[in-house]
């Protein structure tokens, strides 16, 4: 399980910065670097197995039956992106603490930084297609904070919300994409569906499968023509630039290219799309990086070109192309993680980015100067520098590359790329750091302390390193990372400084000796530029997201005009159009099963339930008797459940209508006792006819089930209520055992549906409402606010009634009862108190707040399915168990009980908090002398929180 925890402990760390930043910066970072550390220290105890051949695994079962399940594996592909990602991002944490102000909040910006990274590892580590697609979107959402993270400039917000936006979208193809990969592969797991790429190839899926996974894809990595995105994400902190940048976000969209190597690429369709969209990438990045002037859109640029060759290598669908791909993935994010670092430094002294207000730098900071004039010369793909080595290896493939008979396309423009990728490169360095001193820089520069050029020496040895000896030093590392991504045995190949006269070699020095040539013609190249159109693609892209929104408000308007008659109506008649379809042209046989006898006391309660529905209909106008007659339609309810022996049903039946019309009556209070009425008549026939037609639809249903034999999952739950559930009440153990995801589900929707009510109900006690709803109820209360009567009574009844739901919950699982039905009696019994003896009263008595309740009920109906995985069980997997105490003998204990609770006080808790709201606007707008004590006093305490005093 030490894999699994790889990718939980960027998340679980990332509670702890914000936490002890109180304790100082250098605590902060160093727990920030402690958990991103241990991270790395779990993953590499893995790395004698991946080396070796071997893959571990690890994972929960989350629902098996749907092929869902938090499983991780670490292949060589996951294992050398998983360590990039954890070992750079300790270096930009290092390097972070030394870049970032006193004014930044450091705490926010470390957690924000841990849940990138975890969710970065997860989705290289994730072996299920759902898990790595939330992972996925995760880095969209953790991308945006970190790049929006000073939040008070203008730009970082349109930076973040573009790179949202355009990963966001791509991110909704993938998912579509993958989810039509696992359907075609036949299953979830991605080891499973590796296995599989043939089949997937095969498959009549695989054309839109490709072309949805490669929107997703292309949209993460900046590819054209998404590109535009990433240079303006430059706005973020450097530390973020460096790591998003160079390892991780951008990345993410070549990782999965790399990832479905086996199983897309290898095709036509493959080749023709991905090898040319990377090429053109590749060179609109680099031409357009030549021409930026401040050093991290240079930069960025720079990023977008390198990821374009990246992805033409993939595109090339060759198992060379693919060890490429993987030489240069290493290479391009040790360098240039080092050079975003060198810019913030540059930025960090010297006051500005703008390369026209730099130069001589060298002098005044030799150390930085360094670093970054070897990262640079990695970037540019000078020899002995590891950028040459996977350059040179570029170049020779796309030498050997022929696109629809055009022999020459992929060299020619792949020079030209790497032409401008030299002049880039030495722009950068000259104009930042050679040439003579100047005096006018904004601050006077000097070298950082060693903790900001610490990490960027740290990264330049590699740089080194590498290019000096690829064999011994990156040899290892690239063979196990591109034999995963190849999914077969590697070509023969061999990583050298020196192959001799290649073609790679001729394009290569053209590429330097037109670099140089650019560079000395540099300015009469940015004139001919500053000629040409410009295609401004910020402007672009705001102009169609405003264009969007405009259409997308007009539409809505147009349709959602807050007529809830004609929601309904149009949801209803488009039912019985697909209904009365399906009825007319199927065929249709007579039931097989005979009616049951009519008795009298039936064909009563059903006339009253038909006369109590119309009537209903016929006053809906006046509330309070639409709301009586309603109460009447329960009750025959309730009575047909128990006729046909549902007692459960008809106690939650009852249970629910008594709350519910307590709860209406107080929401009545504050309206007009009639609805006015708006509908014409030719509205009003339109609408029954529709009405009228759906109910003979569902009656006809009905009929047609009720009178015919059938196959039902009822069988199943019968037999396996006992054995399987522990439970006799299959009511209830359906509700907390077979379908206890529903009900976990349903609380918690319940939950929000009180808050909801709270939230909503909270403007109505003070200002302008409360005025509004007086001048809308003129009336006289009765005098006698808490009758006597009703007062004892009530009192008298409370222990009664919370030990009869003290004993329907504890009976539940076995006779008619159980935690809904237990909750909804004793919130009964607490609103009689309320109702009788007032609400002040009741509140100063009430030690347990509504809202602690219902977060009481979810967590421990949470926790008890949680605690399945202790057991190695799926989530809410129950079990139970016969005890025998002496005086009371065998009884039987299922873990459900403890769930069942959890339904108990989430019921209790959204009954009260509910009853609370409604009482306190009630109070607020009544004119008798009681309601004259002060109303706005926060819910702090009883049983919506609220002070006593409120009366």
């Amino acid at each position: 399980m030490t894999l699994l925890l790889v990718v939980l402990v960027p998340f679980l760390g990332a509670l702890i910065p914000p936490l002890v930043i109180r304790s100082g910066r250098n605590t902060c970072a160093a727990a920030t670097g402690g958990a991103t550390l241990l991270a790395l220290a779990l993953l590499l105890s893995h790395g004698p197995a991946v080396f070796s051949g071997e893959v571990p695994k690890a994972g929960v079962d989350w629902v098996p039956a749907m092929g869902l399940s938090l499983s991780v594996f670490a292949d060589g592909l996951g294992f050398f992106f998983a360590a990039m990602i954890l070992v750079i991002g300790l270096l930009v944490i290092v390097y972070a603490r030394f870049y970032l102000s006193r004014e930044d909040p450091m705490g926010r910006f470390f957690a924000y930084l841990l849940l990138f990274q975890g969710s970065m590892v997860g989705v290289v580590l994730s072996d299920n297609v759902v898990l790595l697609l939330v992972f996925w979107e995760m880095t969209s959402l953790t991308s945006f904070l970190l790049i929006g993270f000073w939040t008070k400039r203008a730009d970082a917000r349109q930076g973040a919300r573009m790179a949202l936006v355009i990963t966001g979208g791509g991110g909704l193809a993938l998912i579509a994409g993958l989810l039509l990969v696992a359907q075609a592969a036949g299953s979830y797991q991605l080891t499973d569906i590796l296995a599989r790429g043939e089949m997937v190839r095969a498959s009549p899926l695989y054309l839109p499968a490709l072309l949805l996974v490669l929107a997703g894809a292309f949209t993460k990595s900046a590819q054209f023509p998404f590109h535009f995105w990433l240079p303006h994400a430059m706005v973020a902190p450097t530390p973020v630039s460096a790591y998003l940048h160079s390892a991780t976000m951008v990345k993410a969209g070549v990782f999965l290219l790399a990832r479905l190597w086996p199983v897309l690429a290898g095709t036509e369709a493959w080749f023709l799309i991905v090898a040319p969209v990377g090429l053109a990438t590749m060179l609109v990045g680099a031409a357009i990086a030549l021409f930026r002037n401040d050093l991290k859109g240079l930069l960025a640029y720079s990023t977008v070109s390198h990821l374009g060759l990246m992805t033409m290598l993939l595109g090339l669908g060759t198992p060379m192309a693919a060890v490429a791909a993987v030489f240069h993935i290493i290479n391009h994010a040790t360098f240039k993680a080092a050079l975003f670092m060198s810019a913030g430094i540059v930025d960090h002294e010297a006051g500005t980015r703008d390369i026209r207000r730099l130069g001589g730098l060298m002098v005044l900071m030799p150390v930085t100067g360094t670093l970054a004039l070897l990262g640079a010369a990695a970037m540019a793909g000078v020899p002995l520098f590891n950028g040459f080595l996977s350059k040179e290896m570029m170049l020779e493939e796309a030498a050997h590359t022929s696109y629809l008979g055009l022999d020459q396309l992929f060299p020619v423009l792949a020079t030209v790329a790497a032409v401008f990728s030299v002049a880039f490169s030495a722009r950068f360095a000259i104009g930042t750091f050679l040439g003579p001193v100047r005096h006018d820089y904004p601050h006077h520069p000097h070298d950082p302390p060693p903790g900001m050029w610490l990490p960027v020496a740290v990264l330049v040895v590699p740089v080194i390193a590498i290019g000096l000896f690829p064999g011994p030093v990156a040899g290892p590392l690239v063979a196990l990372t591109a034999a995963a991504v190849i999914g077969g045995p590697l070509p023969d190949y061999h990583l050298a400084l020196w192959h001799g006269i290649t073609p790679a070699l001729v394009m290569s020095l053209l590429a330097f000796a037109g670099g140089a040539a650019l560079m000395l013609a540099y300015g009469q190249a940015d004139r001919v530029r500053a000629r040409l159109p410009r295609l401004d693609a910020r402007a672009m892209f705001e102009a169609t997201a405003g264009t969007l929104v405009f259409t997308c408000r007009r539409l809505l308007g147009a349709l959602h005009d807050g007529a809830l008659s004609r929601y309904m109506g149009v949801t209803v008649a488009t039912l019985v159009a697909v209904g009365g379809y399906g009825f007319w042209s199927a065929t249709h046989g007579a039931g097989t099963r005979p009616l049951l006898p009519v008795n009298a006391p039936a064909l009563t309660a059903f006339l009253a339930l038909v006369l109590a529905s119309g009537a209903v209909l016929l006053c809906h106008a006046e509330r309070l008797t639409a709301l009586i007659l309603t109460g009447v339609v329960g009750v025959v309810v309730a009575l047909a459940f128990l006729q046909f022996s549902a007692p459960d049903l008809a106690l939650t039946q009852i249970s629910v209508d008594v709350v519910t019309t307590i709860l209406m009556l107080l929401a009545l209070n504050l309206l007009p006792k009639a609805t006015p009425r708006e509908e014409s008549r030719a509205t009003r026939w339109r609408d029954s006819t529709v009405a009228g037609l759906a109910g003979l639809g569902v009656a006809g249903l009905a009929y047609a089930v009720m009178t015919r034999n059938g196959v039902s999952i009822s069988d199943y739950y019968l037999a396996q209520s006992k054995p399987g559930g522990g439970g006799t009440n299959v009511v209830n153990v359906i509700l907390v055992d077979f379908r206890g995801y529903d009900t976990f589900a349903e609380i918690i929707v319940l939950g929000i549906a009180a808050l909801a009510i709270y939230a909503l109900l909270n403007p109505a006690l003070k200002g302008a409402a409360v005025r509004r709803i007086k001048a809308m109820l003129p009336r006289t209360e009765s005098r006698d606010v808490h009758p006597l009567l009703l007062v004892v009574a009530t009192r008298v009844l409370l222990p009664l009634s919370l030990t009869v739901g003290a004993y329907i919950f504890l009976r539940g699982h076995n006779e008619p009862g159980g935690g809904f039905i237990a909750g909804l009696v004793v919130a009964i019994a607490l609103i009689m108190q309320y109702i009788a003896s007032g609400y002040a009263w009741a509140a100063e008595r009430m030690k347990v707040d509504a809202q602690s309740m219902i977060g009481a009920g979810v967590a421990v109906a949470g926790l008890t399915g949680i605690a399945a995985f202790a057991f190695g069980r799926p989530f809410l997997t129950s079990t139970f168990g016969y005890l025998r105490w002496p005086v009371v003998g065998t009884f039987e204990l299922a873990s459900a009980l403890a769930f069942d609770l959890g339904v108990f006080l989430t019921v209790v808790g959204v009954m009260l908090l509910s009853l609370a709201q409604l009482s306190r606007v009630a109070r607020r707008i009544d004119p008798s002398p009681e309601s004259r004590e002060p109303m706005d006093v926060p819910l702090e305490r009883g049983a919506s929180g609220a002070a006593g005093r409120e009366g």
